[in-house]
């Protein structure tokens, strides 16, 4: 006897609407009533983000998603007030503003009047009317919140910084991407070392600095002595720190990830720093940093031989600073070397003798390297990932490569 679909329990029905995307669960829902109430259990949108234009007023649009369970929404234009959203959806867990250019610490005001428990999630990135006026109405309404996200909010000062750390104590990841307003002082009171006026986010474990241009290395004797359960940090472009913030950040030993990629006054000094303390990195980004040379390989493969991913790209590394390296570093799986200039076929040949677990490497724009090398990189038995270019070869000679790693 045959069974029809149309025969199936709805919670089996609901079952198998859970592996569609997004568009396919909605068209499931106009098919018949049975379908569309199947399409309705909450498991099917079990962490789906609706993704919204609020143009004009939509009634059934809030109740319609409330009663399907989302939770978590992104705003793609706003040209309604904010404050619909969150009467619509008092239970919204994350709410996605980024790239909403005309929102204002007005429209934002309207919006938390009141506490919203439940909003763990909050992106306002390139909201860059956004001031501290903001911070502080969501510092007092949103003490639940976890991931805050301000990349590109310019407007954004230590004072916004002093009340984040006053009202935000469940914080675990901060974006300040571009906050150049942003000094040691702000990073200061984010670390707990204002605890007169506020306690701090000392439970941040992913911080982003990146393009904070008026950070020192005092910034990171403030986090190494207040954010102490720290995994990720991202310095990229802070051109401000030096070498000697190398030693605040090398006892950090909850640090797994450190991002320094283009601090231009980072030298092997800071990375022999970094090496001797007790860091246990399991991913180093150095790219850009054109006083990193070989000796930092060296560094590296005495103190920090535990990385899994390793970013050198244009440093100003050779042959011999591979050699120096790989023979110790037996958990590497990433490897970028993009744009070492005096990296040779040698270099590699010692990269595909040694580094046998690796699973990506970046060798764009790596000239000195030729079809012979490269052959060797192919048949490391684990490469999932190879990227090259700006390599002087000939179109066949490429084409028989390619067809070696596929």
């Amino acid at each position: 006897m045959e069974t029809h679909i149309s025969c199936l329990f709805p919670e089996i029905l609901a079952m198998i609407f859970s592996y569609l995307d997004v568009r396919d669960k909605g068209r499931v829902a106009q098919v018949c009533t049975t379908w569309r109430d199947a399409s309705y259990h909450k498991s099917v949108w079990r962490g789906v983000e609706a993704k919204l234009h609020l143009r004009r007023a939509n009634p059934s649009l809030f109740p319609s998603l409330q009663a399907r369970g989302i939770r978590r929404v992104q705003i793609l234009s706003l040209r309604r007030s904010l404050s619909y959203v969150i009467q619509g959806m008092p239970n919204i867990e994350s709410l996605n503003l980024s790239g909403c250019y005309n929102l204002t610490d007005n429209g934002l005001g309207h919006a938390f009047v009141q506490e919203i428990p439940s909003l763990r999630v909050l992106n306002l990135s390139l909201c860059k009317q956004i001031t501290d006026s903001s911070l502080g109405r969501i510092a007092q309404y949103l003490k639940n919140l976890e991931v805050l996200e301000l990349g590109g909010c310019s407007n954004i000062t230590n004072t916004g910084l002093l009340l984040i750390a006053w009202g935000l104590h469940r914080l675990k990841s901060l974006n300040l991407r571009s906050c150049r307003h942003v000094s040691d002082v702000g990073i200061g009171h984010l670390a707990g070392m204002t605890r007169s006026a506020a306690e701090g986010c000392l439970s941040l474990e992913y911080l982003t600095l990146q393009d904070c241009q008026k950070l020192t290395d005092l910034s990171l004797k403030h986090i190494s002595k207040g954010l102490t359960k720290l995994k990720v940090l991202n310095l990229s472009f802070c051109g401000g720190i030096s070498d000697a913030g190398m030693i605040h950040l090398s006892h950090m030993t909850s640090l797994w990830s450190l991002n320094l990629r283009s601090c231009d006054n980072i030298s092997d000094t800071g990375i022999m720093h970094l090496a001797m303390g007790t860091l246990r990195l399991s991913g180093l980004d150095v790219s850009f940093c054109d006083k990193i040379g070989d000796q930092s390989l060296a560094y590296i493969a005495q103190g920090l031989y535990q990385l899994k991913s390793l970013s050198l790209c244009s440093c100003h590394i050779s042959d011999d600073g591979i050699n120096r390296m790989v023979r110790q570093m037996h958990e590497l799986r990433t490897l970028n070397i993009g744009q070492c200039v005096r990296i040779t076929d040698k270099g590699l040949e010692l990269i595909a003798d040694h580094l046998t677990h690796l699973t990506g490497i970046d060798l764009y724009g790596c000239t000195k390297i030729t079809k012979r090398g490269l052959e060797r990189i192919t048949q490391l038995p684990c490469l999932k990932v190879l990227n090259l270019g700006l390599w002087q070869m000939t179109e066949s000679e490429k084409t028989e490569i390619l067809g070696l790693y596929t």
